[in-house]
């Protein structure tokens, strides 16, 4: 993902608030649980168990959740593009992929 940042990815899942649901790792607290854990994330599959796990669509997915895979119970986030992107980054950079 060209120009992405894992560092500023950090910043924006702290800003945007997924730790409120989430487990993230590198993220002391808030650590929700009423959605999956995300450690481990970039060793997954599948994004919420349907969608591959490709940083293009991951980004989609960070960013606008129920138009990228309909009935999800997350919610569009608020998150430009880039920040979307350099979410994808974070969550890849904690796993071995």
């Amino acid at each position: 993902m060209p120009e992405a940042s894992a560092q500023r990815g950090l910043l924006a899942v702290q800003r945007a608030g997924c730790g409120a649901c989430h487990r993230i790792p590198g993220l002391a607290w808030p650590q929700g649980r009423s959605g999956p854990s995300l450690e481990g994330f970039a060793d997954q599959g599948l994004i919420a168990g349907r969608l591959p796990n490709r940083p293009d669509t991951l980004a989609a997915y960070v960013r606008d959740a129920p138009a990228t895979l309909p009935g999800t119970t997350m919610p569009a986030m608020p998150l430009t593009p880039a920040e979307a992107r350099d979410v994808a980054a974070y969550l890849y950079s904690t796993g071995d992929r």
